[in-house]
């Protein structure tokens, strides 16, 4: 459930940031430095969902298999975004390419196990709630625990 949630952030931050550089291109009259303030903010909005898409991603997938995965949904928003809002045409070669980006998903994904992140989350998580309870409580440090005796 975690990947599928990881996954659709990661659709959703990516269709915000392909309009945030690309979707001025239609608006070529427009003075660069309201183009510039009104693409930081569509880029914040991305960032709204990529942060937890890959904060929650790191709990099934490992870093470059986010990476991949999110480089493989870059490529389809864009494919989508240049042929039906920028109106252009979509050639043979970037089929080919895009199909080497698929090898990239396989070889990646290849192995199957040991993709989870090795680091387990804080108990204040907010993305993993549910994991909170497995991890065990701080523990001081033996300085930290010799300071606290001598305090007392």
């Amino acid at each position: 459930m975690q990947g599928a949630t990881a996954v659709v952030l990661l659709i959703i931050s990516n269709i915000f940031m392909t309009f945030a550089w690309y979707g001025h291109l239609r608006f070529r009259f427009a003075p660069l430095w309201a183009v510039i303030v009104v693409s930081w903010l569509i880029a914040f909005m991305e960032y709204c969902f990529q942060v937890p898409a890959n904060r929650i991603g790191s709990y099934q997938f490992s870093a470059a298999q986010l990476k991949i995965i999110q480089e493989v949904i870059t490529l389809v928003v864009f494919g989508v975004f240049s042929v039906l809002y920028l109106k252009q045409e979509f050639r043979w070669n970037y089929l080919v390419a895009f199909a080497f980006m698929l090898g990239a998903v396989i070889f990646v994904f290849a192995g199957g196990s040991g993709t989870r992140a090795a680091v387990e989350p804080h108990p204040d998580s907010f993305a993993a709630p549910h994991l909170a309870s497995r991890v065990p409580p701080a523990r001081l440090s033996s300085g930290a625990q010799e300071q606290g005796r001598s305090k007392n």
